[in-house]
């Protein structure tokens, strides 16, 4: 496996992520109502437990997701009809559900070409070690933002492009930012290459709450741990014992809201920052949306980004949907 790295990954550039660390933190913490960005969740403890979260059964969509890429892999050599196919996937994960795809291909006798993009480097170390080996398969990892490292493969290939952007990340956009989101990724590629993108549905709120409220107690964890993590690298005295996670759907913006909440009146210092934060009982730090669609919502998104629906898989219960989509330009687009 070959690996370029396009993003820095010296003392400097840890330095100047942890100073984004704590500008990010005093700007949620200063604002009403308090929050936090959600993109600090990873760390390694937080990636950690954030793989039991996926493997628990109250939490559906990692492996629903497998199981509908497991049904249509081998349609989509059909569907998409080169001998040699570029497959990019947008944050590598571990590769398992990646894996599927790229042996659909395979198992037609294609050629394929495998990208992943992460800003992680040890996430690409980790897809080495999960992606199985074949002669008809070259893998190439960036380490790199999305649109830097797409830009990247465009500039040394002229295959046709898949995109993976799998999981419910575009749920984590809002409404606003999925169609910024999605049209720039639009801009990146050419005419009939194609995505995958995976949308959490909208689905009974009980089966919603469990899955972000999950019985273990990981979910709890997860959002906690990002208050560890401030204690950690910016010297915060965040005492976890008195924050509680909250795990609620909004129906009004058809979005699961994770939060936590301060059990009791309490101040917060924080010496990166050199200041401290006031929090009332029960005042909460927003942490992350994770949005839910419609099959209509998502016909909607790709209509007003510049892509045409293909096809979408789905399972039978409708819990979750892979759509695939191609790149329409031109006057009509």
């Amino acid at each position: 496996m070959k690996i370029s790295r396009l993003i820095e990954q010296s003392k400097v550039g840890e330095k100047a992520q942890k100073d984004q660390f704590a500008i990010d933190v005093l700007t949620g913490l200063c604002a009403t109502p308090k929050n936090l960005a959600a993109k600090y969740f990873y760390d390694d403890i937080g990636s950690e437990i954030f793989r039991n979260i996926t493997q628990h059964k109250d939490y559906y969509p990692t492996r629903t997701e497998y199981e509908i890429l497991d049904m249509v892999k081998q349609e989509l050599p059909k569907i998409i009809d080169e001998e040699t196919i570029d497959i990019i996937e947008l944050g590598a994960g571990d590769g398992h559900k990646s894996q599927l795809i790229i042996d659909g291909f395979l198992n037609a006798n294609r050629r394929v070409n495998f990208y992943p993009i992460d800003i992680s480097e040890k996430a690409m170390l980790m897809l080495r070690d999960n992606i199985k080996t074949h002669d008809n398969l070259n893998i190439h990892g960036v380490v790199a933002e999305y649109f830097e490292g797409l830009r990247y493969v465009k500039e040394r290939s002229n295959n046709k492009q898949l995109v993976l952007f799998l999981g419910s990340n575009i749920g984590n956009f809002d409404r606003v930012q999925n169609q910024g989101f999605l049209r720039k990724l639009w801009m990146s590629l050419s005419t009939s290459d194609h995505v995958m993108l995976g949308f959490d549905l909208k689905k009974d709120v009980s089966v919603l709450t469990a899955a972000y409220n999950d019985s273990s107690g990981h979910t709890k964890a997860f959002n906690l741990n990002l208050l560890t993590r401030i204690n950690r690298e910016l010297g915060g005295d965040f005492d976890t014992e008195k924050f509680q996670h909250f795990g609620v759907y909004s129906p009004t913006l058809g979005a699961m809201e994770s939060y936590v909440l301060a059990t009791e009146e309490q101040d917060v210092y924080i010496s990166a920052l050199e200041r401290s934060f006031h929090f009332d009982a029960y005042e909460p730090i927003h942490l992350e949306y994770s949005f839910k669609f419609l099959k209509s919502d998502i016909d909607f998104l790709s209509q007003k980004t510049g892509f045409e629906v293909v096809a979408h898989f789905s399972d039978p219960k409708d819990y979750f949907a892979d759509s695939l989509w191609k790149v329409v330009k031109g006057s009509d687009c």
